[in-house]
């Protein structure tokens, strides 16, 4: 039955932004982000980690992140700027996940804190060796998750994900 292989949900919250005087909304990445989001990139790849569909806020240091970790990849995957990533709840992130279409496998969304740390921490039942650990300590900028499940997206919900992996800039 399809909607029981397996997907993958990969979460990233975006590079290191600067501070500039202006709406949050607009903040760029910082020198270090664009050093991290494009490192970000060439680890997924190398970790076989290949997005079918790409959601990401609409906030520059968000599109910035994607343009840059998205650089590695030939085929550029469907992405969708969607404006409910922005300072969304977990709750609503789920939502969003949940409406992802059954023939994506790989989902990557790309957010901000603290939504992105509450939703992975939320969706994670389980972790290998000390994924889960590192991940309730702290979900640095350019952080990545990567949750496994075996169930439709529509159907994902609290504790029935596996994470996979969790990397950040200095791991």
């Amino acid at each position: 039955m399809a909607s029981h292989r397996q997907r993958n949900l990969v979460v990233m919250r975006h590079a290191k932004a600067e501070w500039p005087d202006g709406p949050d909304h607009e903040r760029p990445l910082a020198e270090r982000g664009r050093k991290d989001a494009a490192e970000t990139g060439h680890r997924l790849l190398d970790q076989g980690i290949t997005p079918d569909l790409v959601v990401c806020s609409p906030a520059v240091r968000t599109r910035e992140t994607w343009r840059l970790v998205g650089k590695v990849y030939d085929h550029k995957p469907h992405t969708i700027y969607d404006e409910r990533v922005y300072e969304a709840s977990p709750q609503a992130l789920l939502y969003l996940v949940q409406e992802t279409p059954d023939e994506v496998d790989t989902l990557l969304l790309i957010g901000h804190n603290p939504g992105v740390a509450t939703l992975v921490n939320a969706l994670a039942g389980s972790g290998e060796d000390d994924t889960l650990v590192r991940l309730r300590e702290k979900y640095p900028t350019s952080a990545v998750a990567v949750l496994s499940l075996h169930t439709a997206w529509a159907d994902l919900r609290e504790r029935s994900a596996h994470l996979t992996r969790f990397s950040t800039p200095e791991s």
